[in-house]
């Protein structure tokens, strides 16, 4: 059973930093990527960031410059450090982690329960 418990969500100010963090249960190489998608009120839900498990990084335009998604394989997390926020970022932060990459997506994925970011302007 895989578990993937984010943390670090909350309320911050535009121009503000948090850092979000993935802590999985077990190790994250049974993982071929891991990632970290958002969802805010009526929007669908989208890719924010990812990391293979080779260590290379994909991230939405709109993100860019601001966000670093980073992995940490001997405690078995993966972070989004975000910064310069703005109010278009509010939203829930989901943790997400595939195996077996398909042209669709992953053979199986697996997400956390989400935290909440709230940019304030």
């Amino acid at each position: 059973q895989v578990q993937l418990v984010e943390s670090g969500g909350g309320l911050v100010q535009t121009g503000g930093s948090l850092r979000l963090a993935c802590a999985a249960s077990g190790s994250i190489f049974r993982f071929d990527a891991m990632g970290w998608y958002r969802q805010a009120p009526g929007k669908q839900r989208e890719l924010v960031a990812a990391i293979t498990r080779g260590g290379r990084t994909n991230y939405a335009d709109s993100v860019k410059g601001r966000f670093t998604i980073s992995r940490d394989n001997a405690k078995s997390t993966v972070d989004l450090q975000m910064n310069s926020l703005k109010p278009e970022d509010t939203a829930v932060y989901y943790c997400n982690a595939g195996v077996l990459r398909t042209p669709t997506g992953y053979e199986y994925e697996y997400w956390g329960q989400g935290t909440q970011v709230t940019v304030s302007s």
